[in-house]
């Protein structure tokens, strides 16, 4: 079986693309696997791999592959509307997202996009994406459907999508020794990793930090990572009296990433709203066995209670956060070692690549796959004096062994 592997790879800044760059070497162990490349011919393989997240530049032309030839997608995002738009009213093709925005709200949905066109109604991807996710016209394409969430699969089949679904953790990277950074320090550090928006929670988390420095001046706020346009991080700082607390770093390579995220006492990761994405950042950050702040919504509620701490989005918020970091500062032992040990049962790097290879196998062939292991499951029952063996096949399915 050969694969022909589509996603953004370095020196995309996509989460995807460092995604990928772990997985890769790891799939090649396992099957045929041949990378294609933007802008040339469609490599000649048994089954096509999509990775499908909601930024245009990066991932626009794997959602052209993927109308030209259906195949397996692995879905990072459950909301694609920003996606979409960029490669339909991005390309001056507004009947195709009118199309889309029906597919997803019917005849309603097609007024709203014309309210959008005619520049009647503000742009939805900016506005409320959550509220319309766009990801029907992918999912009517995949012939397989590979998510990291309970959260996005429910979603999936909510909006009709009936094909096989395979369930696989985000992959953790390799533990090798980190050498903490050493020119940044507070008493306590908390680190934010990522790219800073309002999704973010940032002017939450900030407004926490202010109130949690008032009675421990020593702590300082790290955050890492690129800023929208639209949002002054430096500004929120000066309001706050937060110029001397917070330290800001613009995006950093991954060697750097990893040193000033060893270097943190506490690590905080909010969203709301959701986009239904897995982040890579919590995964780097249970890998490490820092104890971990996030909100308590999508991927992030599915999360063992042991291993991070969940803030819930309400009139709180700010205070849970506070209350949180300064439990995450006196209790960092244990929860580390609970999300250390969490990453290594559930998202080992072997235990991901060996299922997406039983997943692409039982995309590749089908029933004939299917056939097999059920016969392989038949003999193994017979062995042991089992009849029956629904329950077994049940189970296959389930765990996603079969397609």
């Amino acid at each position: 079986m050969k694969v022909a592997y589509y996603s953004p790879l370095p020196p995309s800044r996509s989460g995807i693309a460092d995604y990928s760059t772990l997985l890769l070497p790891a799939l090649r162990e396992r099957i045929d696997v041949v990378v294609a490349e933007q802008g040339k011919r469609a490599p000649h393989a048994d089954v096509a791999l999509y990775h499908i997240g909601n930024d245009p530049d990066a991932h626009g032309w794997i959602l052209d592959a993927l109308n030209e030839r259906p195949g397996v997608v692995v879905l990072h995002e459950y909301v694609l509307h920003h996606l979409i738009a960029g490669t339909t009213i991005g390309r001056g093709n507004g009947r195709a997202y009118l199309d889309a925005m029906e597919r997803e709200l019917g005849v309603a949905g097609r007024l709203l996009g014309l309210g959008v066109l005619d520049n009647l109604l503000p742009l939805l991807w900016e506005t409320q994406p959550e509220r319309f996710p766009l990801s029907g016209v992918v999912l009517d394409k995949a012939t397989g459907l590979i998510v990291h969430s309970n959260y996005v699969a429910e979603r999936a089949r909510a909006a009709a999508y009936e094909g096989p679904l395979w369930r696989i953790p985000h992959p953790v990277w390799p533990m090798a020794a980190v050498e903490p950074a050493t020119d940044v320090s507070g008493d306590p550090l908390i680190g934010c990793f990522g790219f800073l928006n309002m999704n973010k929670r940032i002017p939450q988390l900030l407004e926490a930090f202010a109130s949690y420095r008032r009675a421990r001046p020593s702590a300082r706020l790290l955050l890492v990572g690129g800023s929208g346009e639209r949002f002054d991080v430096e500004r929120r700082l000066e309001r706050l009296g937060l110029t001397e607390g917070v330290e800001r770093i613009d995006y950093v390579p991954e060697e750097r990433m990893w040193s000033l995220m060893a270097a943190c006492d506490v690590l905080v990761n909010l969203r709301y709203p959701t986009m239904g994405e897995t982040s890579g950042s919590v995964v780097r950050a249970l890998s490490l066995g820092k104890p971990l702040v996030v909100s308590d919504v999508g991927w992030f509620t599915e999360l063992p209670d042991d291993a991070v701490l969940k803030v819930p989005v309400d009139d709180y918020e700010v205070a849970t956060i506070e209350a949180a970091l300064t439990v995450a500062v006196e209790h960092g032992a244990t929860l580390g070692a609970a999300a250390r040990a969490y990453v290594e049962r559930e998202h080992s790097l072997p235990h991901t690549a060996d299922a997406y290879a039983r997943a692409l196998e039982a995309a590749a062939g089908g029933e004939a796959v299917n056939d097999a292991v059920l016969l392989r499951i038949a003999d193994a029952a017979a062995e042991v004096g089992i009849d029956d063996v629904s329950a077994l096949a049940q189970g296959a399915r389930e765990s996603g062994i079969l397609a």
